[in-house]
């Protein structure tokens, strides 16, 4: 069965998953302004929806039509609980799941969970198996890192290869690094020389200190990925992903989209989430405009949609 990876035009372009960041509310926010190609949710524990905890995270897997197509990222230790949360995700109408190799974060990696299972490759082996035997015909894609400790692309990415996967991200750093270094892109095209040999088939996605649109092309043309992740680059930019040029935003505009931020995301989850979560967007919004350092040190003081219209009308009516 021929996945939807091998129908997007190419070069595609994703925008990357970050916990308590890319959650349904995020996701609509930037495609109404520049959408992606593809969308991932969160990474989401396997241990955690399959225990008696699973009411607790169920919404990082909320989605609407707007974000299709969207894949489901998955993290965790229990083989069988990948194969379980496959089945799970493929009720619930995902284009695909993604195996979060990749993330750096201590916790996870003193649990050997993620970019530490880059030194587990019989572990590693065993998680992508149980998660393709549960996905039957979904695809299973993998995102990583290009080692843990030292760079080990030639080494790692033919591991993975090996397992036949649908779609195979590169964040050209390894853990160790964080987001600390330049991302070094020649070991992401070495990655795809290494797919063009062994497995054709996989798709290859860059990711690491990519802008925008216009600069995810240039790397397209000079590291002949196939498509190209855009994180951080986001929260400078929601038209990052727009393939014409924006002009700049007025004060009204962004404003507006503050606010429609806040109320949808107060309609969306209510109390599932804690508001003060909405606190780490305000900078997208409130840059780039006289007194904006104004309005951000009030709006990171809120605690509901209220004060967020409050504060929203007093600094646009001259008294804040």
């Amino acid at each position: 069965m021929k996945s939807f990876w091998q129908d997007l035009p190419k070069p595609f372009f994703a925008l990357a998953p970050m916990e308590d960041v890319t959650d349904s509310v995020f996701r609509q926010m930037v495609a109404s302004c520049a959408k992606p190609y593809v969308f991932f949710t969160e990474f989401t524990s396997v241990e955690g929806l399959c225990s008696r905890g699973k009411d607790k995270i169920i919404h990082q897997f909320q989605f609407t039509e707007t974000e299709r197509p969207i894949i489901a990222q998955i993290w965790g230790m229990q083989p069988e609980n990948y194969y379980q949360v496959a089945k799970l995700i493929t009720r619930l109408g995902f284009a695909g799941i993604d195996i979060n190799m990749g993330c750096p974060e201590r916790v996870v990696l003193k649990h050997g969970a993620c970019a530490g299972l880059i030194n587990n490759r019989p572990f590693a082996s065993e998680i992508i198996k149980a998660t393709q035997a549960g996905a039957d015909q979904l695809p299973v894609s993998v995102k990583t890192r290009i080692g843990l400790n030292t760079i080990i692309t030639d080494d790692w990415i033919p591991f993975l290869l090996s397992h036949n996967l649908d779609a195979l991200t590169i964040h050209g750093r390894t853990a160790r690094e964080l987001s600390d270094v330049p991302c070094h892109w020649e070991e992401i095209k070495k990655a795809v020389e290494l797919r063009n040999k062994l497995n054709p088939n996989t798709v290859i996605i860059g990711n690491g200190d990519v802008e925008d649109y216009a600069d995810g092309i240039k790397k397209v043309n000079e590291y002949k990925v196939d498509g190209v992740m855009i994180g951080r680059g986001i929260f400078k930019n929601l038209w990052a992903f727009s393939q014409k040029s924006q002009e700049p935003k007025t004060l009204e505009e962004m404003l507006q989209l503050l606010l429609r931020h806040a109320q949808l995301f107060t309609k969306t989850w209510g109390e599932k989430k804690n508001f003060l979560v909405l606190r780490r967007f305000f900078k997208i919004y409130a840059s780039g405009f006289p007194r904006a350092s104004v309005l951000r040190e009030q709006l990171i003081t809120t605690h509901s949609l209220d004060e967020v219209e409050k504060i929203v009308a007093e600094f646009t009516t001259g008294r804040l």
